[in-house]
């Protein structure tokens, strides 16, 4: 990480959870994703705070819920609430602060009630290197990207409760997870998978295959990390490996990506969808479908010999299946 005395609009290319303040002109989003699940895995939640300045058109904050349920609630803010330190990463939306170390909410309006507080412990983050500064290596270094994406924490232990509505929800034992998206739009077509409950805690899965628009073209990205034994096994774009297999069953996928290295087998089923907002053009105006519920299985082989390197089951599956017209099956 660049030292302190290094300019702002320097240092935040290499600390991707502080606010990013990315070019406007063509429309701006910026929000952050914190999926909380109770020890029991009965309750989970994700809270999404953000900043929307829509292309010649309105501009607000914001703090989004998903619910285990399939239900989601809004909260607006004047975009004056939306204050933020270029010390750390920390984000204010009026009364409600985010930060590495947790989050406190205090929302109310016709969304509903939601209060409380939830600390974080440890981050363990996508590495940060010189020219590969999170999970978009060089790619983050490209000025005209349509989304930019970061990976803030895989998995970590929770402390604290929430209150939806009146009634009290205990988060502490629980694990957490962390991102964050920013640009203009979501893409035209995506696939996202998360989870971090694969029995012991430790043992984390972050998966995202997506159609990016580049110089004129387009083309279908991915990029996976399993956190497994402390050892992160990255399959990405930037770094040579390569989209197998991708294809849809009725709230379900398979995914198959591999490198010189190792094959990685993820199947994923049990999407019971809520509705969200997501950005185009800056503004809240599009919608996604998100499930916090599913299953998740993963192998990861040896490329060599087939060799099994881990093989497990994850639940409380944070998943985004948003390609209807399968443009990435492969």
């Amino acid at each position: 990480m660049p030292p302190r005395w290094v300019p702002y609009h320097l240092r935040k290319l290499w600390d991707p959870a502080t606010y990013q303040d990315g070019r406007k002109s063509l429309g701006y989003f910026e929000g952050w994703y914190f999926k909380l699940v109770d020890a029991a895995q009965g309750r989970s939640v994700a809270v999404i705070p953000g900043i929307s300045m829509a292309h010649h058109g309105e501009r607000h904050a914001f703090v989004q819920l998903n619910r285990d349920d399939g239900t989601s609630a809004y909260w607006r803010f004047p975009v004056e609430d939306f204050t933020w330190s270029r010390e750390r990463f920390e984000v204010c939306i009026g009364p409600n602060r985010f930060s590495s170390r947790g989050i406190e909410l205090d929302l109310s309006g016709e969304a509903g009630r939601l209060t409380g507080s939830i600390t974080f412990g440890p981050w363990v983050p996508w590495p940060v290197r010189a020219f590969s500064p999170g999970i978009m290596g060089w790619y983050r270094f490209v000025p005209f990207m349509e989304c930019y994406h970061g990976v803030l924490g895989l998995d970590h232990d929770l402390t604290g409760s929430l209150a939806l509505d009146g009634e009290a929800v205990d988060f502490t034992g629980g694990r957490g997870y962390a991102e964050k998206d920013w640009g203009r739009s979501f893409p035209e077509a995506w696939v996202w998978l998360q989870s971090n409950h694969f029995g012991a805690p430790g043992t984390s899965l972050t998966l995202s295959v997506a159609k990016i628009p580049f110089v004129g073209g387009w083309f279908v990205g991915q990029i996976a990390g399993l956190l497994h034994d402390g050892h992160l096994y990255r399959f990405t774009t930037y770094t040579g490996a390569r989209l197998k297999r991708l294809t849809h069953r009725e709230g379900g996928v398979t995914v198959v990506m591999a490198d010189r290295y190792h094959e990685l087998t993820v199947e994923a089923d049990g999407a019971r969808a809520g509705e969200l907002a997501s950005p185009v053009l800056g503004g809240m105006t599009g919608r996604v479908q998100e499930s916090l519920t599913g299953r998740v299985h993963v192998r990861l082989t040896r490329s060599g010999d087939g060799s099994v390197v881990y093989e497990g089951d994850g639940a409380s599956c944070g998943m985004e299946l948003m390609d209807p017209n399968g443009v990435l099956t492969v």
